[in-house]
């Protein structure tokens, strides 16, 4: 393997980490207090009852007893316990770092001599190791590597992360050039290394990442995944270098780990070499394999997608990992380009199809999200297969880093929520910037800026890919002109900030009709309804005197808005009549399946004098 050369160094955006991000906002704020007061415990009594825990305890030699559960069960803890170091970077919890402390202790007695930590393969199949690629060993580890990185981060204790870097060690030792060949099946470790990378400083973590993103597509794997002939190379990203990727395949949420790390490597790296292909698969996801509501991978067959345009309703797959994967990804494919199209993806999903994965209690989910049900959809406490409760534990908390990006001359503000950061310009010092808004509800918000002493910069506020109409104000007066016009998805004001300087941005917030592309049979002569960044559905808990499909909707008639507290924790509902004359609701897609049960639809039949399709 040839490591990349640093020739044309890309120099990017850099995230502003959420630790750094102070958040107050009403609508996030009591979602991230559900977390840490009850999701966290939810996640870490289940991993107890289904002795994913015990299992370290058993590898360890510190109990007698039977493996439990799947091969890949250690990731569930090592997320929870992700999840739980970024609540203790904002709210130090003495009892619930106690209990971390106590698994980290079972966790470090289950790792083996030479770093290899694998709790199923430990017990159950010691001769066997790294002999499937699929048995997610390496998916494992990665997720133990996020884990480490993250509590060492809020702790400053360094037991796991010591853990975690003498597996990555281990790793190097086997893998790498002149070593043994390996494609991970399930893609993690990669990005994972990278991440391991920024926290020690250690170069050889992130080339080890870069290893492994190569030797993927030269027929290196070898396992159940490469034997099953209707899923075979592609389902896990083996079928092509990576550098040579098109067309999303397979997996949903694999590939959006590897094109995560594919873009951590260009990070770390400096070099464009992977952008290109990350260009082309970004806009043949986006643009033909996402659904409204950010869901990607329709199929439940392959957890995947399947061709272009297949976006079926009722059966969609859309799983939750796979929308906070899509996070993930976006994310850094706009620090790479400083282009809001991205951050429009990630919007997307925080309002909708991550969002839409848990129950506004905090303690039941979703691992599959339809678009549409007739009423035998619910979220549950536990699954069998847990990754996406785990998921989201690590990924709400970390709302605050898609927030803000110090850029090459000055502030990109991405995501929009009260809150507030201070981030280093050039030339200006330590600048404080400080949001507050009502969004996703209302379309203003308001922005104050103070550097530390009057300095020339730049401050690009998104502005969303829904938005058709806005005003923007500095110092309360209209800026009009060039300077109010976008620039790659951002208002871009570039003038001299003084302390205490303000920036009001108001845009337009109509409840929005939505079409697909005539390639998407299943809506065809159908209509969605958006506002903001909030995709709307109809449920039968608002609309009782209503039956699954047996109504239309007129794309020209208007809703009334209406903002309610004291339904489904505060939403703003769009209320209207159908075709046929009979008054309806709609609330947001992410609250369905918070009341009694009923069916469900995003995507409404138009009423036929204005339907396109027909």
């Amino acid at each position: 393997m040839t490591i990349m050369k640093q020739s044309n160094v890309i120099k990017g955006w850099q995230g502003v980490p959420f630790s750094n991000v102070s958040i107050s906002d009403a609508f996030w704020r009591p979602r991230l207090e559900t977390i840490k007061n009850v999701t966290i415990g939810v996640c870490l009594d289940q991993c107890e009852k289904t002795n994913r825990i015990a299992n370290f305890a058993l590898a360890g030699g510190l109990i007698e007893g039977k493996y439990e559960g799947m091969y890949y069960n250690d990731s569930d803890v090592y997320k929870v316990l992700e999840g739980a170091a970024y609540s203790l970077m904002t709210d130090r919890d003495p009892k619930l770092e106690a209990e971390i402390d106590r698994i980290i202790g079972l966790i470090e007695a289950a790792q083996e001599s030479d770093g290899y930590l694998s709790t199923y393969y430990t017990v159950e199949a010691p001769d066997l190791k790294w002999t499937d690629m699929e048995k997610h060993e390496m998916y494992n580890g990665g997720h133990l590597i996020e884990a480490a990185v993250a509590y060492y981060q809020a702790t400053g204790k360094r037991t796991l992360l010591d853990v975690a870097c003498r597996m990555a060690d281990h790793y190097d030792s086997l893998f790498g050039p002149g070593k043994r060949h390996w494609a991970e099946g399930h893609e993690e470790i990669e990005l994972a290394l990278v991440k391991l990378y920024g926290a020690t400083g250690e170069e050889r973590y992130w080339k080890l990442a870069l290893w492994l993103l190569e030797e993927r597509g030269h027929g290196h794997g070898v396992g159940a995944i490469w034997d099953k002939a209707d899923w075979g190379p592609a389902y896990c990203q083996d079928d092509v270098p990576v550098r040579d990727i098109r067309e999303v395949k397979g997996h949903a949420v694999r590939a959006m780990y590897l094109y995560t790390a594919m873009a951590d490597v260009v990070i770390a790296s400096g070099n464009p070499e992977y952008l290109e292909a990350l260009d082309r698969v970004w806009a043949h996801t986006v643009e033909r394999n996402m659904y409204v509501t950010g869901g990607i991978g329709p199929s439940v067959h392959n957890e995947g997608f399947t061709h272009d345009y297949d976006l079926p309703n009722e059966s969609a797959y859309c799983e939750t990992c796979a929308a906070i994967a899509m996070a993930f990804w976006n994310h850094r494919m706009n620090l790479l380009h400083g282009d809001g199209k991205y951050a429009d993806v990630v919007e997307r999903e925080l309002f909708n199809g991550a969002l839409s994965g848990i129950s506004l209690s905090g303690d039941r989910f979703f691992y599959v999200n339809p678009l549409a049900s007739k009423g035998e959809h619910h979220r549950v406490e536990w699954f069998h297969t847990s990754c996406c409760p785990t998921n989201l534990v690590r990924f709400l908390p970390a709302v605050g880093q898609y927030t803000y990006a110090a850029t090459v001359d000055g502030i990109a503000v991405n995501q929009y929520l009260s809150s507030e950061t201070t981030i280093e310009v050039e030339n200006a010092g330590k600048v404080l910037i400080a949001q507050s808004t009502a969004y996703p509800w209302k379309g203003r918000i308001s922005v104050s800026i103070s550097p530390e002493q009057v300095s020339e910069f730049t401050v690009r506020l998104r502005l969303p890919g829904w938005c058709r109409s806005y005003q923007v104000f500095a110092q309360g007066e209209r800026v009009q002109g060039a300077e109010a016009l976008a620039e790659k998805g951002y208002l871009v004001l570039k003038r001299h900030w003084a302390p205490g300087d303000t920036i009001e941005l108001e845009m337009d917030t109509p409840v929005e009709v939505v079409r697909s592309r005539p390639e998407v049979e299943e809506n065809r002569g159908r209509i969605a309804f958006q506002r903001g960044p909030v995709v709307y559905c109809l449920e039968q808990s608002s609309n009782t005197g209503l039956s699954y499909d047996d109504f239309a909707m007129n794309a020209h008639e208007p809703f009334v808005t209406e903002h309610r507290e004291d339904l489904l924790g505060g939403v703003t509902v769009l209320r209207g009549k159908t075709a046929e004359g009979a008054l309806c609701e709609l609330i947001p897609y992410y609250t369905w399946d918070n009341r009694e049960a009923g069916f469900m639809q995003i995507w409404l039949r138009e009423a036929e004098d204005r339907n396109l399709y027909r």
